[in-house]
């Protein structure tokens, strides 16, 4: 049986949904980060790198969130979550997976984490950053949104619901407390809620017992 090695509301959550959409047996396995337990020595044998999420089916142990998501969709082709191989479609869909975990994510985690970037001794270096990192995540919340307005499209590939949504959806709902989050665009809020409206969606977020509202 697949295990997902997990926490709420972490980059775990896109693959969570995408194994509630493919519908096959799994385990959750919660990595309690208030206890610091992916930075144990069991759990970085798994990822040496320390984060969420991990996934394991039998001696495969891929890490990554996008990784994760790429290996779901090619090993259930039938849940149809990615466009057949070798097609335009699937060209873009590899463009967006890249540009969510590449760009918008690696932004945010700039946001959230500033301190990483700065000598401990420097806050208002870190707190410049932080402002910085927020006002690039809105131009590049402004371009998603731009995205969905140019093709017309429930999902982010058009007529086509992926595993690029629940991934978009995911970095999304991190915005959530911004003074500008996702949802306030006239195109990604009415498409968070239809992404949310997935039974998947509603399951994973269920089971991770996550408070409304959950964009």
């Amino acid at each position: 049986m697949i295990q997902l090695h997990y926490y709420p509301s972490t980059a775990a959550m896109a693959p969570h949904v995408l194994l509630e959409e493919i519908g096959a047996p799994f385990e959750l396995v919660l990595v309690d980060r208030g206890q610091d337990v992916h930075k144990t020595q069991q759990y970085l044998k798994l990822n040496p790198s320390g984060l969420i999420p991990v996934l394991i089916e039998g001696d495969l142990v891929p890490y990554e969130s996008a990784a994760i998501c790429l290996y779901l969709c090619d090993s259930h082709p039938e849940a149809g979550l990615a466009p057949a191989l070798g097609t335009p479609e699937r060209a873009h869909f590899y463009k967006w997976l890249m540009w969510l975990t590449n760009t918008l994510q690696a932004t945010l985690i700039i946001y959230f984490y500033p301190e990483r970037w700065m000598n401990a001794s420097n806050p208002d270096g870190a707190a410049e950053l932080r402002s910085h990192a927020e006002a690039r995540v809105r131009v590049l919340l402004d371009q998603l949104d731009s995205e969905l307005a140019r093709h017309g499209g429930p999902w982010l590939l058009g007529d086509a619901y992926t595993a690029l949504d629940p991934y978009a959806m995911m970095l999304c709902r991190w915005t959530r407390h911004f003074g500008n989050p996702a949802r306030t665009r006239p195109q990604l809020g009415p498409y968070l809620q239809r992404v949310l409206a997935r039974p998947a969606v509603v399951r994973a977020f269920t089971t991770e017992g996550l408070a409304q509202p959950w964009v």
